[in-house]
């Protein structure tokens, strides 16, 4: 048995590597410590890889808002409901225009792809929403994301890798166009639907802006708009508690328990954060399979 042998080129491959993930992962390691350490003593700075104070209390804050369950409801119901509507519906259209024997194929394909190019910009499209009564409406977080070119394209060419002969045997046994569709079609389809159920599935999730600019209702803002939110009103009110702490002077902000807006901010990002993270390794391998094949044809 030969022993292997390490390169320098391995050794320093490893080391970059190494380091790279490393500062993938840090950002995340540096939210998770913040939000499991007391806020009061966070105020003081130099945490690094583990809390010096910990406690769950940060946690239990934001769990207590009624604003913040509230928010996760939307943003949970938006993601399930606009992800299923977006995989149908891409899927049913990816599936006639693979057909060949479609009339107008090729204008159809032009026609979705159109709008790729040109766009009207912020003003006209609030006012076409406002005119669908989609502003200030759940359905705002839902209809302006049905469609996505790019996802139709990438369903389409990986069905016309199915093989024609499949679909033959299928009609010559009696089946029609919907029923080949349920039961060869999409069976043969999971990788690409993970994929794009995961691309748009994370899209719905991290969306902020549409909660922002056309939600006023309270009751109808998502949790990232409420974390965007959050974001900007505790910028202020940090600074000023931390140049207080690091003056040894007290603060009518910081309740007995030591949460502070930073460190309950920071617990929210993680809540908002975890559920990706748990759902992204059982859909990776559908993720990468899908993207080869949704995205090259040969």
């Amino acid at each position: 048995m030969k022993k292997r042998q390490i390169s320098v080129f391995n050794v320093l491959n490893y080391i970059i590597l190494s380091l790279f993930g490393l500062a993938m992962i840090y950002p995340f390691i540096y939210i998770l410590v913040y939000s499991l350490n007391d806020g009061k003593d966070s105020m003081l700075g130099a945490l690094y890889f583990y809390p010096r104070k910990f406690t769950l209390h940060n946690y239990a804050e934001v769990f207590d808002n009624a604003r913040i369950w509230k928010a996760y409801q939307i943003t949970i119901a938006r993601t399930l409901l606009g992800t299923f509507l977006h995989v149908t519906l891409s899927t049913l259209m990816a599936y006639a225009l693979s057909k060949k024997t479609l009339p107008g194929r090729t204008f159809f394909t032009f026609y979705i792809f159109l709008p790729t190019i040109f766009s009207a910009g912020f003003i006209p499209y609030f006012i076409t929403l406002q005119k669908l009564h989609l502003v200030n409406s759940f359905w705002v977080y839902v209809i302006p994301f049905l469609f996505n070119f790019m996802h139709i394209i990438i369903i389409r060419t990986f069905l016309q890798g199915i093989p024609e002969e499949l679909e033959e045997s299928a009609y010559i046994d009696g089946y029609g166009d919907f029923r080949i569709f349920l039961k060869i079609i999409l069976p043969l389809s999971g990788p690409v639907l993970a994929t794009i159920s995961l691309f748009i599935g994370v899209q719905h999730w991290n969306d902020w802006f549409s909660g922002t600019y056309y939600v006023s209702d309270k009751d109808l803002i998502p949790v990232q708009t409420l974390l965007q939110q959050m974001l900007s009103e505790a910028e202020a009110l940090s600074s000023s508690m931390q140049r207080a702490a690091q003056q040894g002077g007290q603060t009518t902000n910081v309740n007995m328990s030591g949460a502070t807006p930073e460190s309950m901010r920071m617990a929210l990002l993680v809540i908002t954060v975890f559920p990706i993270l748990c759902v992204y390794p059982f859909l990776q391998r559908y993720f990468v399979k899908g993207v080869m094949i949704g995205s090259v044809k040969g």
